[in-house]
């Protein structure tokens, strides 16, 4: 009997470690796993889970989401950060109605013409809504791959074709198996295999892995900095979102002064928050929510 594959070890321990998340469970859609590959960007697990469950239940479909205004997409997405994804995600779902009769589609060209989804997105719905074969590839796929056939610590920065490649010769041909082995080579990255403290005695191909085999260690500190966010705009930016979600009508430029002292900086993230389709300005001397109201008129 020939030994399993890296994929077929993977999958079978998976199966038996694999975290309990709704989005996993076989009877979620498509638009379901769309909405959580969206929030999970840049974004804990732990946070996304109660925002995931309120958003559904708010808009079980594209085309719920696409009837309602941009401001409360961005009001229901609250503190997720990164607000640009509420928009983009309600822009994903007008395009849904429009282009597929609200159904999200299964074929990846069309997935990948939706506004604001990229190439991991795309792929990620395929597999995981459709059962089809595509290289799934995020940082914890790219660090799992790396490791175990290049035998190198860890990957670069951002994925590259040669990525896409390397994984989708790990797949197996049939696509339920494939969709299955990328979601482990994920879980595996995610909770084994990590950056810092890989847990090497837990993984199932430690017995295979090229890294392991070369010695070399993985690096002893983050590559890189921690991104500050006291004092920057970014922060600045959430205060002034922070006003604007809370209200229930144009706020007076007035009352946002009184979220940062430093002029400059308040009128450059306010800009930002303009420029970014997240705010819009009503008159002369108010704001509010993009789409928060009746259209503002062109002068």
């Amino acid at each position: 009997m020939s030994e399993p594959t890296f994929a077929a070890v993977v999958s079978r321990w998976y199966e038996e470690n694999a975290r309990d998340l709704p989005w996993r469970k076989p009877d979620v859609g498509a638009w379901a796993i769309l909405v959580s590959e969206v929030m999970l960007q840049q974004t804990p697990v732990v946070r996304v889970l109660p925002a995931w469950e309120a958003w559904l239940a708010r808009w079980p479909d594209p085309a719920a989401l696409a009837a309602d205004s941009p401001a409360e997409a961005i009001r229901m997405w609250g503190r997720l950060g990164y607000p640009r994804r509420a928009v983009r995600l309600r822009e994903c779902a007008v395009a849904i109605v429009e282009r597929h009769g609200g159904r999200v589609p299964a074929r990846l060209d069309q997935l990948l013409a939706l506004p604001g989804v990229g190439t991991y997105t795309a792929r990620a719905v395929a597999a995981f809504a459709y059962g089809q074969r595509h290289p799934v590839v995020d940082t914890n796929v790219r660090r799992v791959v790396c490791r175990a056939v290049a035998g190198e610590p860890d990957a670069g920065p951002a994925t590259r074709p040669a990525d896409l490649v390397a994984t989708e010769e790990l797949l197996p041909a049939d696509p339920a198996a494939a969709a299955l082995a990328s979601a482990a080579f994920m879980e595996l990255g995610a909770v084994v295999c990590t950056a810092r403290s890989p847990r090497c005695g837990s993984c199932p191909v430690e017995s295979v892995c090229a890294w392991r085999a070369s010695g070399k260690e993985a690096p002893a500190g983050p590559s890189r900095r921690p991104q500050r966010y006291a004092g920057t705009d970014r922060q600045v930016r959430g205060l002034l979102l922070g006003v604007l979600r809370e209200a229930t009508g144009p706020v007076p430029h007035q009352r946002l002064d009184q979220v940062w002292a430093d002029e400059v900086q308040r009128a450059r993230a306010l800009g930002g928050l303009v420029r970014d389709g997240l705010v819009e300005p009503v008159g002369e001397s108010s704001f509010r929510l993009v789409g928060d109201g009746p259209p503002v008129p062109i002068v």
